[in-house]
């Protein structure tokens, strides 16, 4: 039975991983560091506890963690101002999907980031609850942020179905113990062994619905 939906946030409602990496790489190289090929798809799902600790060690940004925290949300902040770049379909697949099933959303973004992006999209009163990794002991892939929405939510995490993009959500979905639908990110997709993890893969958001119906009969 499924008593409740649990989104990710980025990659799933919002195509904003070239925002974040744009924000993270201006910031490592204005502080003398070296940006890495694959710092995009290691930092995906760390809180940012974690990646600004690995923007700091790893890619040399001279500055202290809880600095690089403030300064890239400043900078997401300011682009998602000009421009949020919602996913096709995100506000109408969620409305449509509060009218059956509580709602949570477990991101890795910043509650700021997530307060910012439910106020421009006009989504927050379709969420039954929200929470970002920042809140949790342990970013994805661990299950932390998806046990706790679940428990937001008032459902047990068998009881609730996941959508994620990425290879540390997939991880962390089904880690929780829930239905995991994956919508593979486009720009950074999980490998094929990942998606096994998924109970369906699905190409848009405009999928989540009559898959999770169908779903829904099934168990």
């Amino acid at each position: 039975m499924i008593e409740a939906v649990i989104f990710d946030l980025d990659g799933v409602l919002v195509d904003s991983e070239k925002a974040w990496a744009s924000a993270r790489k201006q910031l490592v190289r204005e502080r003398g560091g070296a940006w890495h090929g694959d710092a995009v798809r290691v930092m995906m799902g760390m809180s940012s506890q974690e990646w600004s600790r690995y923007m700091h060690e790893q890619l040399g940004a001279a500055m202290a963690p809880a600095q690089i925290v403030r300064e890239v949300v400043r900078r997401l902040e300011g682009l998602y101002r000009e421009r949020l770049p919602l996913m096709p379909g995100a506000r109408e697949a969620v409305a449509s999907l509060a009218e059956r099933w509580r709602l949570g959303l477990a991101s890795s973004a910043n509650r700021p980031i997530i307060e910012l992006v439910l106020d421009l999209a006009d989504m927050r009163g379709l969420f039954a609850a929200t929470v970002s990794s920042e809140e949790v002991p342990r970013g994805k892939p661990a299950p932390d942020v998806y046990l706790e929405a679940a428990r937001r939510v008032g459902s047990e995490p068998s009881h609730c179905a996941a959508v994620e993009d990425s290879t540390n959500g997939l991880r962390a979905a089904d880690a929780a113990g829930m239905l995991v639908v994956a919508l593979p990110n486009r720009d950074y997709p999980p490998t094929d062994r990942v998606l096994r993890l998924a109970d369906v893969v699905i190409e848009s958001l405009q999928q989540v619905q009559p898959e999770l119906n169908r779903l829904a009969a099934s168990v």
